[in-house]
């Protein structure tokens, strides 16, 4: 059977290569080689995300490769040219097979045997849109799926840009006055909205009307009768327009605005909230293996498979090593809550006392600040005393620098980046019920009396947490949480286990970076 070939085989390889040494590789090779074998789908959360260190590809690539049949595998563009260059040809010099190996946006040809890489955009694209560019039946490896939801949302929300606006008045041009007549309207309304840091805002029921008003004039004047054959002739809207009214007056998307105040311009934007019944479509057309980092908490991914539309399938979770990746954890008990006048004086004082009593180790030290404008003010306070060693969102980094950064930022270029030797987390990175687009998407959770918190702020939470403090667990580094919330709040308990396993720091040493004497292992 495939699974034994590829277990001796990856055995023999990992040996011979010397590779940095994870558990799991012969069990994960072993169960994508059954899920090819049996055409059963399986859903693995291997711990790492896949941007960062991707330290479980091995064990996809070698049963993609030996496995005879064709295998698409669907990767980001940045992680499948690694893969081109890197991983297959050192995996092709030990693996004597002669499949073949192909990139694109579409399947090459009908008899093709071989392995496809391809990108979830070309892929998500072709299956939401019934395009028929790759065939159903054919078993489907997707790395990455921490993104998979924001994968999707992208390629189903409808954008509406200064550009399109012109577009509708040259395909009606008896409307152009009406159509004119609207987008001023809603400038004016738009631009009167408050400024806030996230520069959008959810269109309310006035503009919303306006719109409505609009597509009604617009399909009025578009459907006119032939007298003659009795039909109708219609003028057609452009594309990008048409998918926009047919969804956003839908109780289930999302409709926001973003505004570029500078330039007196605004874009429309309608987004699902739920895409499971999209996605549920999706998993009935090809046998698939999805494989990301921390998904859910719970091993069979209860709450993941719901928003992403999976049914009961073959679910495994890989638990970070206790030995390898512990991280110490840092977490005071007398910080002030983040919502208080207290908390932004406590919080400089606590990170000038953990840079102070961390100079002396090695490595740069990462700053997450959620709050934007918070951000700023900790960023240029910090450079006053610390000088250029303070960077605010940059790459450039020195070897004891400090980086004040966003969660967006770090996630992007974390894997470029050393990793830290002290990540200070200011406060948890729940979304902010002070984005319109999260507010939107907890009132949708409300209309249907549902948990809103349980369902999308905290998993949110988690998964960017998980995401974070993955370089830390590769150097068992130390993890400052300065958000009191985990002391004080019931869900402290599952922040907690998600940070797990941890070393918990119970105080500061002025003589070296921490006492050993204050670790308590959990």
């Amino acid at each position: 059977m495939i699974e034994v070939e590829v277990h001796q085989q990856l055995r023999a390889f990992l040996r011979e290569q010397g590779e940095p040494h994870w558990p799991h590789h012969l069990t994960m090779a072993r169960l994508v080689a059954r899920a090819l074998r049996l055409e059963r789908s399986a859903l693995i959360q291997a711990g790492a995300p896949s941007g960062y260190d991707g330290r479980y590809r091995l064990s996809y690539l070698v049963p993609a490769l030996i496995w005879p049949e064709p295998v698409l595998l669907v990767v980001p563009d940045t992680l499948r040219q690694r893969l081109l260059m890197v991983e297959i040809p050192r995996l092709k010099q030990w693996i004597t097979v002669d499949k073949p190996i192909q990139t694109g946006d579409r399947w090459p040809y009908a008899d093709f045997q071989g392995l496809l890489l391809t990108s979830p955009h070309h892929w998500l694209g072709d299956r939401l849109n019934h395009e028929g560019r790759f065939p159903k039946g054919i078993p489907a490896i997707i790395d990455g799926v921490d993104d998979l939801e924001d994968w999707t949302r992208q390629h189903l929300t409808t954008q509406i840009s200064p550009q399109h606006w012109d577009d509708l008045m040259l395909a009606c041009p008896a409307q152009a006055d009406r159509i004119r007549d609207a987008r001023v309207q809603l400038t004016r309304s738009i631009f009167q909205h408050p400024v806030n840091p996230y520069e959008c805002h959810l269109l309310d029921a006035a503009e919303q009307d306006t719109l409505r008003s609009l597509q009604a004039d617009l399909e009025t004047a578009c459907s006119a009768l032939d007298a003659e054959t009795e039909g109708y002739t219609r003028c057609h809207l452009p594309p990008q327009w048409k998918s926009f009214f047919e969804h956003f007056h839908r109780s289930d998307q999302l409709i926001w605005t973003e505004i570029r105040r500078p330039q007196g311009q605004f874009s429309l934007h309608c987004s699902p909230i739920d895409i499971a019944p999209a996605l549920e479509l999706v998993w009935e057309q090809q046998p698939f293996v999805m494989v990301g980092g921390v998904l859910d908490q719970d091993p069979d991914a209860t709450l993941y498979r719901q928003r992403v539309g999976l049914d009961d399938i073959t679910c495994l979770k890989f638990s970070p090593d206790r030995q390898s990746e512990l991280i110490h954890l840092y977490l005071p008990e007398r910080m002030p809550m983040p919502n208080t006048p207290q908390f932004q004086p406590a919080l400089l004082q606590e990170i000038r006392q953990l840079l102070v009593a961390s100079a002396p180790a090695e490595g740069p030290t990462v700053i997450l600040v959620g709050d934007v404008p918070l951000k700023a003010q900790v960023g240029a306070t910090l450079a006053a005393e610390f000088g250029s060693r303070v960077q605010l969102e940059r790459t450039c980094l020195d070897d004891n620098g400090i980086l004040v950064t966003g969660w967006q930022f770090w996630r992007t270029h974390q894997a470029v980046l050393p990793a830290p030797r002290l990540l200070i987390i200011t406060t948890l990175p729940v979304p902010s019920l002070e984005d319109p687009r999260v507010a939107g998407r907890v009132a949708y959770y409300k209309r249907r009396q549902q948990n809103w918190f349980r369902l999308y702020l905290l998993p949110e939470t988690l998964n960017e947490l998980h995401r974070a403090i993955a370089p830390v667990r590769d150097t068992q580094g130390v993890v400052a949480l300065l958000d009191n919330r985990v002391n004080h709040r019931s869900y402290g308990t599952e922040v907690l286990e998600a940070l797990s396993p941890l070393a918990r720091i119970n105080y500061l040493d002025d003589g070296l970076f921490f006492s050993e004497g204050s670790l308590n292992t959990l």
